[in-house]
């Protein structure tokens, strides 16, 4: 399928994950790609996987950061010839026991996932508002909507990607925008190998979350099969909604 083929993307935290799976998923598609990433070593990694009949390209930029962020988009925006697809994969995930969550903790994760993702597309909208049919995927989490203890901050900054998609949508629709959001869960990744779950926590509140399909977490692609539906044309008549990715974990 060449579905992105003439179409222009960026996407976030394509260093390694979900991120680097939907990238390359999008080159192989045809796109022309920019992949951004706090790891260069990442980048470099997500360059030698590379293979299909899109261009790519790769920036180092950590979305926290509003100057970087505003440099970063222009430079890619120009290096493309405008923008037709922003997915806002990158993020952060930490644990820890809510009465032990310092505030610095808090302020790291909610600005790396949530305002990360508002200054991505802040400074990436006049450019997909331009095209006319702009898409605009971003990742939420099954945590947004279902209790994942330990990890308040996360869902916190999750289902506030959520909330901002929905305005989004509605905000921009008369524009020709789409956006919607991809809630992961269960998905084979550098956050669910290693969570940085307390010494002390209690397993049993974990035991829901498993699959009930396949036999046992499913590999990024799986993902980024999503976005490629949700960002191409065959995504056209949806918006302002999430696609739940999780093998059936919360049923």
């Amino acid at each position: 399928m060449n579905r992105f083929e003439g179409r222009r993307a960026l996407v976030t935290g394509a260093g390694s994950g979900i991120g680097r799976a939907t990238a390359l998923r999008l080159l192989q598609e045809g796109a022309a790609v920019v992949a951004a990433d706090i790891s260069e070593a990442g980048l470099k990694e997500t360059v030698a996987r590379a293979s299909g009949g899109g261009s790519l390209s790769t920036a180092v930029l950590d979305i926290s950061d509003e100057a970087a962020v505003g440099r970063v988009v222009e430079e890619a925006v120009s290096g493309l010839g405008g923008l037709d697809v922003l997915v806002n994969a990158a993020g952060i995930l930490r644990s820890s026991h809510t009465h032990a969550t310092t505030l610095e903790l808090w302020n790291t994760i909610i600005g790396v996932n949530l305002t990360g993702t508002f200054l991505v597309t802040r400074s990436a909208l006049p450019a997909l508002l331009g095209t006319g049919r702009g898409v605009v995927v971003n990742f939420s989490s099954t945590s947004a909507s279902f209790a994942h203890p330990y990890m308040a901050a996360y869902a916190a900054s999750k289902g506030g990607i959520q909330s901002f998609t929905h305005a989004l949508a509605l905000e921009y629709s008369k524009q020709g925008l789409r956006a919607v959001c991809v809630a992961p869960g269960s998905i084979q990744s550098g956050m669910t190998s290693d969570p940085g779950l307390p010494q002390d926590t209690d397993w049993s509140l974990l035991a829901k979350l498993a699959p009930a399909i396949g036999e046992g977490f499913a590999p990024p692609e799986t993902v980024a099969g999503v976005v490629a539906m949700l960002a191409s044309d065959d995504g056209a008549f949806v918006t302002g909604t999430e696609i739940r990715v999780d093998g059936g974990t919360h049923m």
